[in-house]
C-alpha cells in the first residue's frame, strides 16, 4: 500500500492534498483495498459549504455503501466527473485520477490537525 508524504490523513481513511488555495479529497489506499470494488460515487453536495467532519458524499461497492467525511470545513467545488462512468479509478489510482472532490477550504490551518503520513500507519495498524 501507498502512503504520500505531502497528504494529510484522517481517522476515516480520507485524504486530503492542498495545491494552492484549492485542496483535493480521496479516500486512501488502505480504505479503498478494505471497500473491495468500487461500484459508484454519489456526491450531491457541490456548491454546498460544510464543516469538517460532514458527511458531503458515500462509495459504494457491492455489498455496502459508506458515508466520505470532509477533513476540513470549506466549499465543495466539484466532483471528480472521470468517476461517474469509472467508480474504479479510486481502486487503481486513489492519490491521482481517483480524487474525489476538491473544495475551498475556510481556513487551511484546520490542516494542521490532521494526521500526517506516520501518525496515520499508526491508525491502521493499531
Amino acid at each position: 500500500m501507498k502512503f504520500p508524504e505531502n497528504l494529510k490523513y484522517t481517522n476515516e481513511h480520507e485524504w486530503i492534498r492542498l495545491e494552492g488555495d484549492v485542496a483535493y479529497i480521496g479516500i486512501t489506499d488502505y480504505a479503498q483495498e478494505q471497500l473491495g470494488d468500487i461500484v459508484f460515487v454519489d456526491v450531491t453536495t457541490v456548491g454546498e459549504t460544510l464543516d469538517a467532519n460532514e458527511v458531503f458524499g458515500t462509495i459504494e461497492v457491492v455489498k455496502t455503501i459508506s458515508d466520505l467525511f470532509l477533513p476540513v470545513a470549506g466549499e465543495v467545488l466539484e466532483l471528480n466527473e472521470a468517476l461517474e462512468e469509472n467508480p474504479d479509478l479510486v481502486n487503481k489510482d486513489p492519490y491521482g485520477e481517483g480524487w474525489i472532490i476538491k473544495i475551498k477550504p475556510s481556513d487551511v490551518s484546520e490542516l494542521d490537525n490532521l494526521l500526517d503520513v506516520e501518525a496515520y500507519k499508526k491508525v491502521i495498524n493499531a
